[in-house]
């Protein structure tokens, strides 16, 4: 990677986020006691004291709520650590299966949620401790989108249009580096980089946005399109195809190449979507109305990367940005506002069922009032409920929902680890 810089800044908080635990018991020792010994002592002066090794994975799901954030264990839905945090904040993945970035007051913030995996030979080695909230942060006068790829965590400061492009594995250090760029005019935009180190990022100016440019490892462009007025959101599909949604449709880069998507109607805005590696279809929202204070759609996009086709699906109701996920199996989820999670199969753009979560919900005027969220992670589906300040887990192949847990906050923001190690490029 080039054109890289040291920007984190770190303290106390960062180092104990840092761990690296040595955990195989000596022969003849039992293993029981060289975890106990490596989660008191650990391999460096990092190591957390009260780390516990687990038989497997641990699995945690995050929610901010109005002054703070609560971790818990996304098998029993039990709290395992409630973090004091003012003001607004916004959960970002950090692309290391441990931490979250907080998209709080001036920086992108490491959270570390207590949950990771450390390789040892053949096998790893799993533990948890207590969440914490570092003292890693990345500054961003405005800290809007972060985007994970292929091992690469790419961050967007709206405020100043610099990106940042870090090493997923190392996003929680204190000394992590970044390779940097700043686009020509600040707006609020996003970035990717792709595994060979191109990067596609927006092109706009705080009155408009217009469209991409993709550049080589050097930042040398080889690519653009001027045609996507209101650039916002983006998704990563198989074989490292990108979308990025615009008020006439979307913009895809695949294979060296941008393609314009146009919309069925002359406003046909996407700007949040879902994508997964397991699907080449990408699932996008579709808002027709460019005038209303507040349009509540009813309609989905499915737009194949193979072909640059673009399908509507309608839902029995309207749903919000918060209500986009994909399954395992690359299954296209929406959180509708009837309470139900509708299942479409992109493949035939067909809704094939519709699972009973929770009641009824009308989505408020305001985007930063909390409203229902959806999370797809290890197999199951969370969705969250502030009307009743709940959380539920769902099966969506059997559609049950098999865990229901009272938060005693009122959720806003939802997201989770897995707890193993961080996919590396």
């Amino acid at each position: 990677m080039r054109n890289h810089t040291t920007r984190a800044a770190a303290g106390l908080g960062a180092a104990l986020s840092l761990v690296l635990l040595s955990a195989c018991a000596a022969e003849g020792e039992p293993a029981s006691d060289a975890a106990s010994e490596s989660a008191s002592a650990g391999a460096d002066e990092h190591a957390a004291p009260d780390a516990t090794e687990m038989q497997s994975r641990t699995p945690r799901v995050a929610v901010t709520y109005d002054g703070g954030v609560l971790v818990l264990d996304a098998m029993s839905l039990e709290p395992v650590g409630d973090l004091e945090l003012e003001g607004f904040n916004r959960l970002n993945p950090a692309g290391d299966e441990r931490h979250l970035l907080v998209s709080t007051a001036g920086e992108f913030r490491a959270l570390d949620l207590g949950t990771w995996a450390e390789a040892h030979g053949d096998h790893s080695h799993y533990w948890t401790a207590e969440p914490t909230l570092t003292d890693v942060a990345y500054d961003a006068a405005e800290p809007g989108h972060v985007v994970v790829h292929e091992g690469r965590t790419a961050l967007f400061d709206d405020g100043t249009g610099e990106v940042r492009v870090l090493d997923s594995e190392h996003v929680a250090d204190a000394d992590a580096t970044a390779r940097e760029y700043t686009t020509p005019s600040p707006h609020h935009g996003v970035a990717v980089e792709l595994s060979d180190d191109s990067l596609v990022v927006s092109e706009g100016t705080e009155d408009a946005r217009t469209g991409i440019r993709v550049l080589d490892g050097d930042d040398e462009e080889i690519a653009s399109s001027d045609e996507c007025p209101g650039v916002h959101g983006e998704a990563i599909a198989a074989d490292e195809a990108v979308l990025i949604g615009c008020e006439n449709g979307a913009l895809l880069y695949a294979d060296g190449e941008i393609t314009k998507v146009e919309a069925p109607d002359k406003y046909g805005r996407i700007g949040n979507q879902a994508g997964t590696e397991a699907s080449p279809v990408v699932l996008g929202d579709y808002k027709t109305d460019k005038d209303a204070e507040l349009e509540r759609p009813t309609r989905v996009s499915l737009i194949d990367t193979r072909n640059g086709e673009l399908e509507l699906v309608d839902l029995p109701s309207s749903y919000t940005f918060r209500s986009l996920a994909r399954g395992d199996d690359g299954e296209a989820l929406v959180l509708g506002t009837d309470g139900q999670v509708h299942v479409i199969d992109p493949e035939s753009a067909k809704l094939t069922k519709s699972i009973p979560v929770i009641d009824e919900w009308e989505e408020p005027i305001e985007w930063q009032d909390p409203r229902p969220a959806i999370l797809a992670l290890d197999g199951s589906v969370y969705v969250t409920d502030p009307a009743t300040d709940s959380i539920h887990a769902v099966d969506v192949e059997t559609g049950e929902v098999w865990k229901s847990a009272d938060l005693g906050v009122t959720p806003n923001e939802l997201n989770g680890v897995l707890g193993t190690e961080a996919h590396t490029h």
